[in-house]
C-alpha cells in the first residue's frame, strides 16, 4: 500500500512539473519581455526618440564562457528630438538570481549618425553575429548597399567590436 502511494505521489508530481513547464517558461518570457521593454523605453526617453519596434531582434547564447546562456537584443531608437536619425544598438542582458538584469550596450548602426546598417544574426563562438550593409559612395541615406559583417564579443562589461569585412557592393 505505501509503495503505491509513493508511486502515485511521484507520478502526480512529474505530471504536474511537466504541466507547469510551459506555465513557467512562459512567465519568464514575459518577465524577461518587460525587463527588455523597460530598458529599452528608458533610453528612448533619454534620447526623446521611439523605439522602432517592428525591428527588435532578440537571440540567446553563451558570451561570458559560463555555460549560461546571456540574451542579446538588437534594437533601433528614432527620430531623437524630431530628426529624422535612427540609431542601432546592442543590448546583452545576463540573468541574476533567476531575473534578467541589463549588463552593456553599444551603439553598432544607424542611419545619419552611423554609417551602416546591422542585422542580429546569432551567438556562436561566444561571439555575436551580425550582417552589416555600409553605404558606398553613390548610396542614398535610404539604402546602403556594401555588404559586410562583423562580430562583438563581450568583454567584461564591454562590447567590443572584433571584425569586420564587406563583401563585393550590389546595387
Amino acid at each position: 500500500m505505501k509503495r503505491t502511494a509513493l508511486v502515485i505521489n511521484l507520478l502526480t508530481t512529474i505530471v504536474i512539473l511537466l504541466l507547469s513547464s510551459p506555465i513557467v517558461a512562459s512567465a519568464r518570457q514575459d518577465q524577461d519581455t518587460a525587463v527588455i521593454d523597460a530598458y529599452i523605453a528608458a533610453q528612448a526617453r533619454r534620447e526623446r526618440g521611439e523605439e522602432y519596434r517592428e525591428v527588435r531582434k532578440v537571440v540567446s547564447g553563451d558570451l561570458t564562457h559560463d555555460g549560461v546562456p546571456e540574451t542579446v537584443v538588437l534594437y533601433t531608437i528614432e527620430g531623437q528630438r524630431g530628426s529624422n536619425l535612427s540609431i542601432q544598438y546592442l543590448a546583452v542582458f545576463v540573468r541574476q538570481e533567476g531575473k534578467l538584469t541589463a549588463l552593456t550596450h553599444a551603439e553598432v548602426g544607424g542611419r545619419g549618425k552611423a554609417a551602416r546598417g546591422v542585422e542580429l544574426k546569432s551567438i556562436e563562438d561566444n561571439s555575436i553575429l551580425l550582417d552589416t550593409l555600409d553605404y558606398g559612395p553613390k548610396d542614398a541615406a535610404c539604402c546602403p548597399s556594401v555588404k559586410g559583417t562583423t562580430r562583438y564579443i563581450l568583454s567584461g562589461k564591454v562590447l567590443r567590436e572584433q571584425k569586420r569585412g564587406t563583401s563585393q557592393r550590389h546595387s
